[in-house]
């Protein structure tokens, strides 16, 4: 409602004012570069008005395209329109001045800006009507832009003070010129203090200042030229009229750059890519949002608290703070965690400056501290902050499902262990001890005049005796007890002389995690079985040895080759078995060239 009003007071002052100016005896083309002027302005600030409508800039923009019209109303003869043009013929610069300073956002920043900001309007003010009471058009006709030879009259005119309005017109405009300084050097100061996206968000206010420095050379030029006029003075005017078009065309540029900005975000969650990095992730934000200044924080979880892993019911959600949530300056308010960066310091963000990220079930992933500038693009900080959460959720899932999978190895070993020490201790002792009863009774029935009985007795010890061998190969297969009491080394060595072929092995001595070893001695326990069921070789030599913080293993053949874990072999199982301990497992195996199976497992 208030954005089309506004729109009908602009389109009524841009009628008023081109009806005033061609009272004046202003041609076509004047009134339509004026007109250009006026409802640019209008134009963009509506424009702004209704996508920001939080943002007093958009209103500012509309107020100055409707009070560049007004000193057209000094063209009239109407009384009372003359005095209101005469008196405020400045204000659409006052307007400016109060634009250029609170540009982006349309609020002041400090009590210097808000007073620069009054002066403005008081000078307007104040010498707008003393230069009014002064103001006899017929005796300075060239005082004002317009051709004023029959404007007026003027009912605000003092008769005895005509004779004053040099000293006051000079005064009034010097003034403005101050006035313009002192907006170059705030801006000049506001620029040297700014972040990079808060640069590019004065751009716009450059265009103002060249705006104004415009205005100032053409005062020069009437104050020490009168009678400067013809081409010259045409162009003059063409170039401040561009100049002033200018504003308002950067502003729809900043706001498409913006929407360029949120294109920008649809890639976010590739170039964090797969595994981000806060240092990674923080530069990838930092260019999307065009803040070289910007901090990211990670949620950091007290081992007794809430956080992604331990979801609060009550959390709540972007911008908020759950009841065991952080609060404004990044920390939790109960001490169950809080925000940190790249190199571990506390990201304390608040207002403006912080936007806060959370999960899908409200509980805190991250914050942004950033420049205030991009408070004023909320769709875009949305837009970033949702990748932010779909990049972390995602690297949060691969994580857990890492360490299920990890879990369950390590479950399966452990089981694995267990079942080999029960059959060891278990059924194993009892087949022992069951031979040593049935040896003494053999003895016993050594004598014995029945063959038969004899008999029996030998074939059950036999029977035992290839029981206890079978239950002692199956347990070997299960988890060998070797590998649990003297590592792998050992193991492998003993893995090689029950080959079906010659194997060399090569294995430095010495212990690693137990789920080491046991993957370690299994990759080998599948290749060893592959070189003599599918790849026809006559030797394998097998290799483990320990670089850095890793433990590669090497089993290589001199087989068909042609091995392809991708044919759901048991070679692409034993690869989910060692990514699931943080390994890597590679296949070379050309064919007719043998096959070299490489498994690198963390050891550190």
């Amino acid at each position: 409602m208030r954005v089309g009003a506004a729109g009908g007071v602009a389109l009524g002052a841009a009628a008023v004012g081109a009806w005033a100016y061609a009272q004046a005896g202003a041609d076509g083309a004047d009134i339509v570069r004026d007109l250009s002027v006026g409802l640019a302005f209008a134009g963009a600030g509506l424009v702004a008005w209704w996508h920001r409508p939080a943002n007093r800039t958009g209103p500012l923009m509309v107020a100055e395209g409707v009070t560049w019209f007004i000193g057209n109303l000094q063209g009239t003869s109407v009384p009372a329109l003359f005095a209101l043009g005469a008196w405020w013929e400045g204000l659409n610069l006052a307007v400016l001045t109060h634009l250029v300073l609170t540009f982006p956002d349309g609020r002041t920043t400090g009590v210097r800006t808000r007073r620069l900001i009054l002066a403005a309007y008081a000078i307007v003010a104040v010498g707008g009507l003393l230069r009014a009471l002064t103001y006899d058009p017929a005796r300075a006709p060239d005082a004002t832009y317009l051709d004023c030879h029959a404007c007026g009259p003027n009912p605000l005119l003092v008769d005895s003070a005509t004779g004053l309005f040099g000293p006051v017109d000079l005064a009034y405009r010097g003034l403005a010129l101050v006035i313009s300084v002192l907006t170059v050097v705030a801006v000049v100061h506001r620029w040297r203090r700014a972040s990079l996206a808060r640069r590019r968000a004065l751009l716009p206010v450059w265009v103002a200042i060249g705006i104004a420095l415009v205005f100032v050379l053409w005062d020069i030029v009437l104050l020490a030229l009168p009678r400067f006029d013809g081409l010259g003075a045409d162009l003059v005017l063409l170039l401040s009229d561009l100049a002033q078009v200018a504003v308002p065309v950067a502003f729809l540029v900043g706001l498409l750059r913006m929407r360029l900005q949120q294109a920008e975000v649809g890639g976010l969650v590739i170039e964090i890519g797969a595994d981000p990095s806060p240092a990674g992730m923080r530069a990838v934000l930092a260019r999307v949002l065009g803040d070289s200044s910007l901090r990211l924080g990670l949620w950091h979880q007290a081992p007794k608290g809430l956080g992604p892993t331990d979801p609060d019911p009550n959390g709540s959600g972007r911008n908020g703070t759950g009841q065991n949530g952080p609060d404004s300056n990044g920390d939790d308010r109960n001490g169950t965690g809080r925000y940190v960066d790249e190199d571990g310091r506390t990201v304390r963000a608040e207002g403006a400056r912080a936007t806060r990220v959370d999960s899908a079930r409200g509980t805190p992933l991250a914050v942004l501290d950033h420049d205030p500038a991009l408070a004023e693009e909320p769709e875009l900080l949305a837009a970033v902050a949702a990748a932010v959460r779909l990049g972390l959720e995602n690297a949060w899932l691969r994580t857990e499902a890492k360490e299920v999978s990890t879990r369950i190895v390590r479950a399966a070993d452990d089981e694995r262990r267990r079942l080999e020490r029960d059959l060891h201790d278990g059924a194993q002792a009892r087949i022992v001890f069951a031979l040593m009863a049935l040896r003494r009774v053999a003895k016993g029935v050594a004598d014995h005049p029945d063959a038969k009985v004899r008999g029996s007795v030998a074939e059950v010890e036999q029977s035992l005796h290839l029981a206890l061998e079978e239950l002692r190969g199956l347990a070997h297969g299960i988890h060998p007890a070797v590998l649990t009491r003297e590592g792998l080394a050992p193991a492998l060595a003993e893995l090689a002389r029950q080959a079906e072929l010659p194997v060399v092995v090569a294995a430095e001595p010495g212990r690693y995690d137990p789920v080491v070893e046991t993957t370690a001695y299994f990759t080998v326990c599948e290749t060893l079985a592959n070189a003599a069921k599918h790849a026809r070789a006559r030797a394998v030599s097998v290799s483990a040895r320990r670089q850095g913080a890793t433990l590669v293993v090497e089993t290589v053949d001199d087989g068909v080759g042609g091995a392809d874990t991708s044919r759901g072999s048991g070679l692409s199982g034993l690869a989910d078995r060692i990514a699931a301990v943080d390994g890597v497992l590679s296949v070379h195996s050309p064919a007719g060239g043998g096959t070299r199976v490489r498994a690198e497992l963390p050891c550190g």
